[in-house]
């Protein structure tokens, strides 16, 4: 029988872990943590995502800042408001939201973050430290990919797994953490060839591209770990909505064969804010911890 893992209820644990944490923290005199989110333009997703942020900061007792830039902001002046939170002793994480305007330098932003307030693991140097075992900073949703596997007791060592997109916030940094937890991993992407036939030896599936039920239950094996890391909007007339949320995966047909799945929406997603919030924490504890 497919065991569904539920994002949800994982997601929620991790946050009271934190807020106990937290308030263990304040009880004993010292600073709580604070994270800063740098938000550019009126992207509504973006603000969506942000105002999620905001409320799970509250919750967990972790002190939060917007800072709201019009989408015409120069890059100088992006990398002065980076440069004041990197100097900034109240806050201990940076998160600029992404995308970014197209006249602004995504790399070079996270480039000038302190790599100990990097609590999105974008920075070069948190980057190395994950390809080197050094302990750093995780991207957010590989990293609480990783705690699903983990909280839900699925075995990685030995297995075959696949990280269906490249992409240097999920892909690439997914497949090293797997690779570090003793897979053997297969990157693959829209240049792959045999796919359907790539992805029925793999174990531990991780779907990442962003194209709505690409990946048929047909091609999955029997068995297998599916973890669907897509959210896309398609068009659904039955729906009061007018449109339903899928994943990368074709949810039903995948079920039929997985041992256990993620659902979309509830599964990967939740996760991803859980673990922003313990990143910051673990910024506050390793580097500022007074």
């Amino acid at each position: 029988m497919t065991k569904i893992i539920d994002g949800k209820a994982i997601s929620a644990t991790i946050k009271a872990e934190v807020a106990a944490e937290v308030q263990q923290m304040i009880e004993a005199g010292k600073q709580a943590p604070g994270l800063a989110v740098v938000l550019v333009g009126e992207n509504k997703a973006s603000q969506v995502y942000v105002s999620m942020k905001k409320k799970a900061c509250e919750k967990a007792g972790i002190y939060s800042r917007e800072i709201q830039l019009p989408e015409t902001v120069t890059m100088n002046e992006l990398l002065t408001e980076v440069k004041k939170l990197n100097d900034d002793s109240q806050i201990h994480g940076i998160l600029v939201q992404l995308p970014l305007p197209s006249h602004i330098d995504e790399q070079e932003v996270l480039n000038h973050i302190d790599p100990r307030k990097d609590v999105d693991g974008f920075h070069p140097i948190n980057v190395g430290n994950l390809s080197l075992k050094i302990d750093g900073f995780v991207p957010c949703t590989p990293l609480g990919v990783m705690e699903m596997l983990k909280r839900s007791n699925i075995e990685i060592q030995g297995k075959n797994a696949l990280v269906l997109g490249r992409s240097n916030i999920v892909g690439k940094p997914m497949a090293m953490l797997l690779t570090n937890a003793h897979a053997t991993v297969t990157i693959a992407h829209s240049k792959t060839r045999d796919l359907a036939e790539q992805i029925g030896r793999a174990d531990i599936l991780v779907a990442a591209i962003g194209r709505p039920e690409f990946v048929k239950g047909e091609w999955i094996k029997e068995g297998a770990v599916v973890v669907d890391v897509g959210i896309n909007s398609i068009d659904d007339p039955n729906s009061a909505k007018g449109y339903r949320l899928v994943g990368d995966v074709e949810y039903e047909s995948a079920a039929a064969k997985a041992a256990h799945i993620t659902p979309v929406p509830g599964g990967v997603g939740p996760m991803t804010i859980a673990m922003l919030l313990s990143n910051t924490l673990k910024a506050k504890k390793k580097y500022y911890n007074s």
